[in-house]
């Protein structure tokens, strides 16, 4: 963007000199060896994200060469393309085999289920169409009055509030329908910490879940559990003051929630998204894929927009499947943190990005393309 002088305008300068300084080598190495200052000597650490995005930075910047050994960071089920159930995928697929137009974003469709995929479906001439926000899928059902198009919405917090402001306020027409596959990550995280093989020391909470759910969402983690949490961002330093936060809190024995970013994170949240999430949805169990049913981590949309639900405009009710993952498939142990990809026998070998085998390895928040895109070290 330039300004009647010719110049970038000031607000992009300020932003591109916030990636250069939360980037700024002195400034990583400057935090990484705080990070190793506070580290225990005799005692391993394994401190948890649920963020894809996060997952990527570590590997794309190497953040966890610049670690000592004893400390590691671990990917938890942050990637929602990995966890939406290949049930709740075989409905799309099933209505798009109906002549219904499916529009969903771009990963959702190459994901492999034991029904097919999206994708397959859209080679085969199906109306399955990429979109980019809710607004896109909302344009098509304009722009294709006899035809019914059905929005595949799924993700966590940060996809849910755009979702339930369109159900809410939108003006939709009678064409228009949610299919929903949405999560609430804080349930998610709490289920990792009653499963005995997975020891987490501390977590990292999401930054940009945080924006809209309020860092006091992980409250409940240092009260109830004695859990150390920090709230990150996603830039090298962003993450590396995380991790030191945490480290301290384990240091001290002193367990708390940290926010780190508070330049965009309130503690409260963002209101109007969440009174609109609470207007449109209804908390209920659902399925995680490869982990399984989680209390209070799924969404519904309530009775009062019947007419906009998928489900319910189609007659579609499908059930959840004890075998969603394709034989020899790792996915399940790579999002609770048991194993790192480089540990799958499948991994970049019969499981690649062109060619993926399990969820794990299509989205770009998946923590087995991440790693086979910038590396396993």
């Amino acid at each position: 963007m330039k300004t009647e002088s010719g110049n970038t305008s000031d607000r992009t300068l300020k932003k591109e000199d916030l990636f250069r300084y939360l980037r700024d080598p002195s400034l990583v190495s400057g935090l990484a060896d705080a990070v190793r200052a506070e580290m225990p000597r005799n005692r391993h650490i394994k401190i948890m994200h649920v963020c894809g995005s996060h997952e990527h930075s570590v590997q794309r910047w190497g953040l966890r060469s610049l670690l000592p050994e004893n400390l590691e960071i671990i990917a938890g089920p942050g990637c929602p393309v990995c966890i939406c159930p290949a049930f709740e995928i075989g409905e799309a697929i099933s209505l798009a085999r109906k002549g219904v137009i499916i529009a969903t974003y771009g990963d959702m469709i190459r994901v492999p289920t034991p029904y097919g995929s999206l994708m397959k479906e859209k080679t085969g001439g199906a109306g399955v169409q990429v979109i980019y926000s809710p607004m896109d899928a909302v344009a098509i059902a304009r722009n294709n009055p006899g035809k019914e198009v059905v929005f595949f919405s799924a993700g966590f917090e940060t996809t849910v509030a755009p979702a339930a402001s369109l159900v809410v306020h939108g003006d939709l027409p009678d064409n228009f329908s949610l299919l929903t596959s949405h999560r609430l990550t804080p349930p998610a995280m709490e289920l990792l910490l009653g499963i005995g093989d997975v020891h987490i020391n501390g977590f990292i909470a999401p930054g940009h879940v945080s924006v809209i759910v309020g860092s006091e969402a992980w409250g409940l983690f240092p009260r109830a559990y004695n859990m150390p949490v920090a709230v990150a961002g996603f830039e090298p330093a962003n993450i590396l003051l995380g991790l030191l936060m945490v480290l301290r809190q384990i240091k001290n024995k002193a367990a708390r929630l940290d926010n780190t970013y508070a330049q965009v994170v309130r503690p409260e949240g963002n209101p109007a998204a969440l009174r609109a999430i609470e207007t449109a949805f209804d908390v209920v169990p659902a399925w995680w894929r490869g982990i399984g049913r989680v209390p209070r981590s799924g969404l519904v949309l309530k009775p009062d927009f019947i007419k906009t639900d998928a489900r319910k405009k189609f007659g579609i009710a499908a059930s959840p499947e004890r075998n969603e993952l394709p034989p020899g498939c790792s996915c399940h142990l790579v999002m609770l943190g048991k194993i790192y990809p480089s540990s799958c026998p499948l991994f970049n070998s019969k499981c690649t990005p062109e060619t993926p085998y399990g969820p794990c390895m299509v989205s770009q928040e998946g923590t087995c393309l991440i790693w086979s895109k910038f590396g396993t070290a």
